[in-house]
C-alpha cells in the first residue's frame, strides 16, 4: 500500500516538474526575444543556454512518458498535454539566439532539425495545412552530392519558366502565411487575456494552445526557409577557405635588376640612358689625375705641357690657312686692291672734317 502510494506521488510530481520546466523556458524565450539588451551579451547567452537545457530536459520527459503517438488524432490529447507540441520550436527558436560564429553552422543545422521534428508532428497531427520542407540532404540530387566531397560549394542555374511559376506559387504561399500569422496573432492576444486572468475553462486554452501550435508552424516555415539560405552561403564561405589553404604560397621573387630603354645597344651608348650618367671614375682617380696635370689648388696656375701647346699653334695655323683660302675669291681681292690704291692718293685723316670748326 505504502508503495503505491509513492508511486501516485512520483507520478503526481512529473507533470508539475515537466509543466514547470516548459513554462520557465517559454518564459526565457519571450524575454530574450522582447529584451533590447545585445544578443551576443553573455547575461543573454547565458540565459539562453540555460532555458535549452530547460527545454531538452523537458523533452527526454516527454519522449519518456510517450505522450504523442502517430496512431491518435489530434483531438484525443489532453487539453493540459497540447502545450508539449512547442518543445521542438521553442528549442529551435532559442537554439537561433545562440551567436558563437565558429560554430554557426552547426548552430542553424540544429535549429532546423528541432523545426523540422515540429513540423512532422503536427502534419501527422494535421494541425494546418502546409507543405513539409525538404530535408537539407534532398537539396541536392544524389550524383551532387557523392561528387561534392570536402568542397560544398554548388553552382546556381538558371531560372527557368517552370521555375519562374514555383516562385511566384512560393510567393504567394508565403504572402498567405504570413496574413494567417497575423490573424492567429491577434486571436492569441485575444485569448491570452482570459488565460492569463485565470478564468479560461477547458475550451479556451485547448483553443489557446492549438492558435499558438498554429502560429508556430508559420514561424517554423520562415526559419527553414532563412536557414537553407544561410547554410548555403556558410558552406560556400568554408569551401572557399579549404581552397584558399590549399593553394600553394607563391615563390618570392628575387629583385629585378634596372634596364635602359633604348632601342639598341649603340643609341645607349652615345645618348645615354635618358638620365645622369653613373660615375667612371672615383674621388681619389680624379684627384690623382689633376694632380697629375698640376691643376689642383695648392699648385698654382694650370701649366699646359710642351707637347699641348704646339698641338694647339698648328690647329691656329691650319685655321688661318683656311680662313685664308676661303677669302681667296675675286671679289675680295678687287674689293682689296681699290682699297690700297685709295690710300696712296689721299694721306692718313682725309676728309675727317667734323666738328673741326
Amino acid at each position: 500500500m505504502a508503495e503505491y502510494e509513492n508511486t501516485n506521488d512520483v507520478s503526481a510530481a512529473e507533470p508539475s516538474k515537466l509543466s514547470d520546466l516548459l513554462e520557465g523556458g517559454w518564459k526565457i524565450f519571450e524575454e530574450v526575444d522582447s529584451t533590447n539588451e545585445p544578443l551576443a551579451s553573455t547575461s543573454i547567452q547565458v540565459r539562453v543556454k540555460r532555458a535549452i537545457g530547460m527545454l531538452e530536459e523537458a523533452s527526454s520527459m516527454v519522449a519518456l512518458l510517450d505522450l504523442f503517438s502517430r496512431n491518435e488524432e489530434l483531438e484525443e490529447i489532453a487539453t493540459a498535454d497540447l502545450k508539449y507540441l512547442l518543445l521542438p520550436a521553442l528549442c529551435g527558436a532559442l537554439t537561433m539566439k545562440q551567436t558563437s560564429r565558429d560554430k554557426r553552422l552547426e548552430t542553424v543545422q540544429t535549429a532546423r532539425a528541432y523545426f523540422m521534428d515540429f513540423l512532422k508532428r503536427c502534419k501527422e497531427y494535421d494541425i494546418s495545412r502546409f507543405e513539409l520542407p525538404r530535408a537539407a540532404n534532398e537539396n541536392a540530387s544524389p550524383d551532387e552530392a557523392s561528387e561534392s566531397g570536402s568542397s560544398t560549394a554548388t553552382v546556381t542555374p538558371q531560372p527557368c519558366p517552370s521555375d519562374l511559376v514555383s516562385m511566384a506559387a512560393q510567393r504567394q504561399a508565403k504572402i498567405e502565411r504570413y496574413r494567417q500569422r497575423k490573424e492567429l496573432e491577434a486571436r492569441l492576444s485575444d485569448v491570452r487575456r482570459a488565460v492569463d486572468s485565470g478564468q479560461a475553462d477547458d475550451e479556451v486554452s485547448r483553443d489557446f494552445y492549438n492558435l499558438n501550435v498554429q502560429r508556430w508552424v508559420a514561424v517554423c516555415l520562415e526559419e527553414i526557409e532563412s536557414i537553407d539560405q544561410e547554410v548555403e552561403i556558410l558552406q560556400n564561405m568554408a569551401g572557399l577557405k579549404q581552397g584558399a589553404a590549399k593553394q600553394p604560397l607563391q615563390p618570392v621573387r628575387p629583385p629585378m635588376k634596372p634596364f635602359i630603354l633604348t632601342k639598341d645597344a649603340v643609341q645607349a651608348q652615345v645618348f645615354g640612358a635618358g638620365y645622369p650618367s653613373l660615375p667612371t671614375m672615383t674621388v681619389d682617380d680624379w684627384y690623382e689625375q689633376h694632380r697629375k696635370r698640376g691643376a689642383m689648388p695648392d699648385q698654382g696656375i694650370l701649366t699646359r705641357p710642351a707637347g699641348e701647346e704646339d698641338t694647339d699653334a698648328k690647329e691656329r695655323e691650319e685655321e688661318d690657312k683656311e680662313k685664308k683660302a676661303d677669302d681667296d675669291d675675286e671679289e675680295s681681292l678687287l674689293k682689296a686692291r681699290n682699297w690700297d690704291d685709295w690710300k696712296e692718293t689721299h694721306r692718313r685723316g682725309y676728309g675727317n672734317r667734323h666738328n673741326m670748326g
